[in-house]
């Protein structure tokens, strides 16, 4: 073979080379291609959306459940009906004494004289002695743990002079704190002279919140588990107290007429709830009962901190006054009650007045915030200034009423 004919076999292969790669390079393209077509595209992950079942079924006349801090009420079934409570009587009574004592007009030291009337008071007792002297604190814990009957007794003829007279001051203390559903006879609830308190799941509810916000010291008294007087000892007949170490309050009731009752306070990871039952059909039932509606609560709800003290939400425009912006906001703290997880959902709407002008004040309330949850207003309330303004002085009113009037020309 010739030179000249070596270079054209050899110009020959390198075509051949060039045309092999080529179609390689197409079929590895191809082959790419259909297996980048035939990968199934990830489905994205589902989004975690907070789901909550509908309230328990609870075997009780009457319940309600609330967050003790907010006043929400997460479940409840016939709330407003006037029943016997029973000895849940006592937590007014045990209110009443409270009361005087954080008045300065009652002392936990003083000596409360037991009656003839006190000691042959039937039912749970304390076991006072007749014509003794008993402290008042010894008294407030036989009627909060013990239940005593005549320390309830002997209570109220010590605050009152007389049960009768007592009685009236609880209707009178009921009426100032809205519990329209209540009437008090006795100290002790005890129904056995043809004449009964009343009282209703709600108002039972607004007293217990009134005394763990209002008197939280006083309150720690119905957690302990056992009083001994006289010595005598009785544990606390709230059962829920010995198997949830959440619950740290308050008071069981029994009668015919009442059934078994229940209120009961426990808190868990800064949420505070509220149970009460009434009507139920033994003491294990109330316990449960009570329990179940606890649980509830506390899996599927949360009390949120909307806003801090003096959160400002805005500054706005304000005219004819000596700054240009006045900040608003909210005052106090505001605390709501929603289903666990679902505090990102929340939208709010700020209205104010649509033209601020002169001089304003600290608080002066200049529009309304509202935050729904879906289709339910959870909040509603005033945002106010957060500091005052004073008037500005007569140049810059003047330039700032002819800049108004244009901006009216030809807005």
């Amino acid at each position: 073979m010739n030179y000249q004919t070596q270079q054209v076999v050899t110009a020959v292969s390198g075509w051949r080379r060039t045309l092999v790669l080529l179609l390689a390079g197409t079929v590895a393209l191809s082959s790419a291609v259909l297996s980048f077509a035939q990968t199934p595209t990830p489905t994205p992950a589902p989004t975690m959306q907070a789901i909550v079942p509908r309230a328990p079924d609870i075997a009780a006349s009457s319940y309600i459940l609330i967050d003790a801090v907010t006043g929400h009420v997460v479940m409840e079934q016939n709330p407003d009906e006037s029943l016997p409570p029973a000895s849940l009587t006592k937590i007014m009574t045990a209110y009443v004494a409270e009361y005087e004592i954080d008045n300065g007009n009652l002392s936990l030291d003083d000596q409360v004289f037991i009656s003839e009337r006190a000691w042959r008071t039937q039912g749970s007792k304390t076991f006072v002695d007749v014509n003794s002297y008993v402290r008042v604190e010894d008294l407030l814990r036989g009627i909060i743990i013990q239940s005593g009957n005549d320390a309830s007794v002997a209570m109220a003829e010590h605050i009152a002079g007389s049960e009768e007279a007592f009685a009236d001051l609880m209707n009178q203390h009921a009426r100032r704190l809205g519990m329209t559903n209540s009437y008090f006879v006795n100290a002790s609830g005890l129904d056995d002279t043809g004449q009964t308190n009343l009282m209703s799941a709600r108002d039972l509810a607004t007293l217990a919140r009134v005394k763990i916000l209002q008197h939280p010291v006083h309150y720690r008294m119905y957690s302990e588990r056992e009083f001994t007087f006289n010595g005598i000892r009785q544990p606390n007949r709230n059962t829920l107290l010995f198997r949830d170490n959440t619950v740290d309050g308050m008071k069981t009731g029994w009668t015919t007429p009442a059934g078994y009752c229940l209120v009961a306070s426990a808190q868990r990871d800064g949420m505070r709830l509220i149970a009460v039952v009434m009507g139920t059909a033994s003491e294990e039932a109330r316990a449960v009962e009570a329990q179940k509606m606890l649980s509830y609560g506390f899996r599927f709800f949360e009390t949120h901190k909307l806003y801090e003290p003096g959160q400002v939400l805005e500054s706005l425009r304000v005219w004819s006054a000596a700054e240009n912006e006045i900040e608003v906001g909210i005052p106090d703290q505001v605390l709501i009650t929603l289903p666990r997880g679902r505090a990102s959902e929340l939208v709010t709407t700020l209205s104010t007045e649509e033209t601020l002008r002169g001089a304003i004040e600290a608080g002066q309330v200049l529009g309304t915030v509202q935050v729904t949850l879906g289709e339910e207003v959870i909040y509603s309330g005033d945002v106010v200034a957060m500091k005052s303004l004073e008037r500005a002085g007569l140049l810059k009113r003047l330039i700032d009423a002819l800049t108004l009037f244009f901006m009216g020309l030809f807005s």
